[in-house]
């Protein structure tokens, strides 16, 4: 008899100890995107796990993997909702299928810079967005800049005449779908990663980027022209799946939506310094020629690709594109 209590006592002592080392196991958060570490969204990514190493060692653990290295741009939002991944942050236009208001920061020309988007993202209508999608299992955490978009192609491009026949890389975007037909172009869904060998290889002739992925990616070095429209954007929304957030202890994710904040500061402060840096070295690189639009020029291509508002106004709300609208006049 004392055998056997002994060795259920010894059991019992396993199993505790067992039982102590798996509750202190990490919260392991998977971070995956598709782009390179230098740019905005890679060095935001670094900077989250900086943070969460230092401020909650031992309790969560952050994994980052980017250039598409554990799921590429077609894989990452099916595999968050399955939760193999607990953050991405894919680009905005890729949101239309999830909520159609989100559609509304791929309107081309619809923001003057960089600043009026911010006014817009912070506004009530900008913070609803990022709770319009938690009946998806979708949560938005904040917004992430990478910048205003420029055009690149293998042919000078100046007017929108001259976008006529060229096949431009496009997200799966309904939006910027219409926004290359408005031109008479030719839009071809590609994923990011693909790129720059369809660049390379003809098969598509131009792209709408960042400085930063021009740079990041190298497309400069096949790409002999770069307008710079500074027609759209392309930012981010910082997404977790809503179950796994909601789940963690109340302390852990409080903490974790103070460093979110302190992260979105510092990624939209670097996504101006790095495209402006990048720009630089593509100059210096002296395999593009970058074309300046003026005025009367950049009038014609907003005008052109401007009827695309209306096109989608009953899918965003027209009141929704008001509001983006007047953060222009702030």
């Amino acid at each position: 008899m004392f055998k056997f209590t002994a060795k259920a006592l010894a059991c019992a002592l396993s199993l505790g100890i067992a039982g102590m080392a798996q509750a202190a196991d990490p919260i392991v958060i998977k971070f995956s995107h598709v782009v390179a570490e230098h740019t905005p969204k890679g060095q935001g990514a670094l900077f989250f796990k900086k943070l969460v190493e230092e401020r909650l060692p031992g309790q969560v653990k952050v994994e980052v993997y980017p250039n598409s290295s554990l799921f590429g741009d077609g894989k990452e939002m099916e595999a968050l909702l399955l939760g193999d991944v607990q953050l991405i942050a894919p680009s905005l236009a890729k949101f239309e299928q999830y909520t159609k208001q989100v559609q509304i920061f791929d309107l081309p020309f619809l923001f003057d810079d960089l600043k009026a988007v911010d006014r817009f993202q912070q506004s009530p209508e900008g913070q609803k967005l990022l709770t319009s999608m938690e009946d998806k299992n979708i949560t938005g955490l904040g917004y992430w800049h990478n910048g205003m978009k420029q055009l690149s192609a293998n042919k000078a491009l100046r007017e929108p005449k001259d976008a006529r026949g060229l096949k431009f890389r496009v997200q799966a975007s309904a939006v910027l779908e219409e926004q290359f037909k408005a031109v008479r172009a030719n839009p071809r869904k590609m994923s990011f990663a693909e790129v720059y060998q369809g660049l390379q290889t003809g098969v598509v002739n131009g792209a709408e980027n960042p400085w930063s992925n021009i740079y990041s990616q190298k497309m400069y070095e096949v790409q002999p022209y770069i307008t710079e429209s500074n027609h759209g954007l392309l930012d981010y929304m910082l997404i977790t799946n809503t179950q796994f957030w909601d789940g963690l202890p109340a302390d852990v994710r409080s903490e974790l939506e103070q460093i979110l904040v302190e992260t979105t500061a510092e990624v939209n402060k670097l996504a101006n310094e790095l495209n402006e840096s990048d720009k630089q070295r593509i100059i210096d690189a002296k395999t593009s020629e970058i074309i300046q639009l003026t005025p009367e020029q950049r009038g014609m291509w907003r005008d052109a690709m401007k009827p695309v508002w209306k096109m989608f106004e009953d899918d965003i709300g027209a009141d929704l594109i008001k509001a983006a609208e007047a953060s222009n006049k702030q």
